[in-house]
């Protein structure tokens, strides 16, 4: 919870399953907690985790938030630790806007019948939204999947109050998604290139990553990935990238991809596990199987390679 005013505090309070009955009794509400403003860290954030232990067997969870007045707040984080929450079912206005994030995070592993299974893995504290802690009491190569939870809408509301007075932004969001559509659907075909980069030690890079893309009806300009906002192709990712070229590129057939060996000392060499490319308009994907290293003083000395497409065997 990230609160536009850093001076308020909050009560935070869910129920499992079901809408909690509030009213004075403790016994009503599986879990609470005070969000202090005299806590508050430098990130000007509120976070509250809820391991998968305290989850299992539930299948919803259902949360309050409200802010604590002067005098809650005085007594409830100014002073000695409460032992029961300031819980009521009077209504409360907010005097302040608050932004809030939701998301869960999962560990997994492979068990013996091939099938993604949690049994043994919990999701540790330090979990967050960039990254998963996983614990495991089994020596498994386990992995973690991820989502944010969508907040739903009520569209009852929104088309009752959609007045362009009062609500500008609805309409301007509207025009705008409908003119980047357009303009994607007319000039642009897209697809979604996915590299992993293996385990290996040393197998990320901060070397420069060219390719050119092949099919049966056109073939791309050399393009470079990139990504502004993070270090891209380190060691056991995954990166994702949009590209957009003109037109189909048909049935691909290969994809010559290099570096420029620019990285310093061990970040110049990289090891390619595979592609995965996404036609997003007929969703069918294409993979290439590297499962080498780009490197002057590894295997052939290659930083250059043509990677056919795989065979459904391959």
């Amino acid at each position: 919870i990230n609160p536009l005013e850093t001076n308020i505090s909050y009560l935070f309070i869910y129920k499992f399953d079901q809408i909690p009955q509030l009213n004075t009794s403790i016994n009503q509400i599986d879990g609470w907690t005070l969000f202090c403003s005299l806590n508050l860290t430098n990130e000007s954030i509120y976070t509250y985790f809820i391991d998968n232990q305290q989850t299992f067997g539930h299948q919803s969870i259902i949360f309050g938030l409200r802010e604590l007045n002067s005098t809650e707040t005085q007594d409830f984080c100014e002073n000695s630790p409460i032992i029961n929450p300031p819980i009521t079912d009077e209504k409360f206005n907010f005097t302040s806007n608050y932004e809030l994030r939701i998301y869960t995070s999962g560990c997994y592993y492979l068990d013996e019948n091939n099938q993604w299974n949690s049994d043994g893995l919990i999701v540790g504290p330090l979990t967050n939204h960039y990254e998963t802690q996983c614990f495991s009491t089994h020596l498994t190569t386990f992995a973690s999947g991820f989502r944010i939870l969508p907040e739903s809408v009520n569209w009852n509301y929104v088309f009752a109050n959609a007045d362009f007075m009062k609500n500008k932004t609805i309409y301007s969001t509207i025009i705008c998604t409908k003119k980047i559509l357009k303009n994607h659907k007319s000039d642009k075909y897209c697809y979604q290139i996915i590299v992993f980069t293996g385990q290996r030690k040393y197998a990320g890079t901060k070397s420069k990553v060219h390719f050119v893309l092949s099919g049966d009806s056109d073939t791309t300009h050399v393009r470079t990935f990139a990504d502004p906002h993070r270090q891209i192709f380190q060691r056991g990712g995954i990166d994702s990238f949009i590209m957009a070229v003109p037109k189909s590129l048909g049935l691909l057939n290969c994809i010559r991809i290099w570096h420029d060996n620019s990285g310093q000392g061990s970040s110049s060499s990289w090891f390619l596990k595979y592609l995965i490319v996404h036609d997003l308009q007929t969703m069918e994907k294409f993979h290439f199987i590297s499962q080498r290293w780009f490197a002057v003083e590894k295997e052939d000395g290659n930083i250059e390679r043509v990677l056919p497409i795989a065979s459904e065997i391959e």
